[in-house]
């Protein structure tokens, strides 16, 4: 069966981190409810095919209770044995919440951790407590969750490279050690607290000792490294996100969420109190859309296959002037350790 992804955008927060540019709002759980409601309406509209992964994304999803997230999800058709998949802030989970997951069909959490050190995460704007993401594993895997991933950020300011080993070393001793983590850089984006506050960047150096610190931690507890940001045991790696890398067709729901189909991509009204409008007024709640050609579609199925471990062909990258960036297996040019680091420039070498 070719993939289909649903995502479902939920754009409440508790508190918004200093690096977020993310279509989410501290100030609108009043709208909750209508919410949801738009979100069903919209999906049984759509009539989408059976998709065999289902992300919700944000924002924080785990701030809807249970039975709310439990109703969006029973609107979506899914194949059996589909991936779905909830974002949750550490803090924000219950036994509870984990229970109604699970017996709506969640089987996989991807938790918000960041870092599990405390004056690096007042760094980043967020206040989670380090002992709730123990908890939170804990639960998950006692009601049932068959997947946690955990998503972690480096390079803030004042981490240093003890306060990042000791992050990744306390997540692989999580109990169940997770079998999927993320690891992103942290990165400027535009309009944030953390981009008008030069003295809080990042430092490219500082960021590459340390990828190779969660590289090497995580390799040696038998995580694979299958895209340049994310590991996994083998089996484990994220269907959904697979799906986005590879091209495939995916359907978002909710305020600013994305869809692509065959080409097209198209995005969402991005307020909640619009998006919720339009729905309930039978309008489009489409704001805008982009046309990818044939050429443009090709580099970027190149530059994203140049991120994940089967790499792409040989023949589409000037292999012997990149070597230490590059390796060749069999008519497959796979980036090294150190081509990981520089793949945005590896990726303007793609002969497409």
């Amino acid at each position: 069966m070719q993939p289909f992804g649903v995502y479902v955008h939920i754009p409440f927060c508790a508190k918004r981190c200093d690096y977020c540019a993310f279509a989410t709002w501290t100030d609108r759980d009043h709208l909750i409810d209508e919410y949801v409601a738009a979100c069903r309406t919209e999906i049984r509209r759509a009539a989408c095919r059976p998709a065999t992964s289902v992300f919700f994304g944000g924002g924080t999803p785990s701030l809807l209770p249970g039975y709310a997230l439990a109703s969006i999800l029973a609107e979506i058709d899914r194949v059996p044995g589909a991936e779905v998949t909830v974002e949750c802030n550490p803090d924000t989970v219950s036994p509870e919440l984990f229970a109604a997951y699970a017996a709506a069909g969640v089987n996989r959490v991807s938790l918000g951790v960041q870092s599990m050190v405390s004056h690096v995460l007042r760094s980043l704007g967020r206040s989670h407590d380090q002992q709730n993401v123990v908890r939170a594993v804990r639960t998950a895997a006692d009601c049932g969750i068959e997947r946690v991933n955990v998503d972690l950020i480096y390079g803030g300011k004042g981490e240093s490279p003890s306060d990042w080993r000791q992050t990744v070393e306390a997540v692989l001793a999580l109990d169940p050690a997770p079998t999927h983590v993320s690891a992103y850089a942290l990165t400027i984006e535009p309009g944030t607290p953390l981009a008008k506050d030069p003295d809080r960047h990042p430092d490219d150096d500082d960021q590459a000792d340390k990828y190779a610190v969660v590289d090497d931690l995580l390799a040696g507890a038998g995580l694979e490294n299958y895209e340049i940001s994310n590991w996994a045991v083998p089996g484990d790696e994220c269907r959904h996100n697979l799906l986005y890398w590879q091209q495939g067709d995916y359907r978002g729901f909710g305020c600013a969420a994305h869809s692509h189909a065959e080409g097209r991509r198209w995005w969402n009204i991005r307020t909640p109190e619009r998006y919720i409008r339009a729905v309930r007024d039978g309008a489009a709640t489409e704001a805008g859309a982009e046309h990818l050609d044939a050429a443009t579609r090709r580099f970027e199925a190149l530059e994203l296959a140049l991120r994940m471990r089967d790499g792409v062909p040989a023949a589409v990258l000037p292999v012997g002037e990149l070597e230490g960036f590059v390796e060749v297996i069999g008519d497959r040019a796979v980036l090294t350790r150190r081509g990981r680091l520089m793949a945005n420039d590896i990726a303007l070498r793609l002969d497409v």
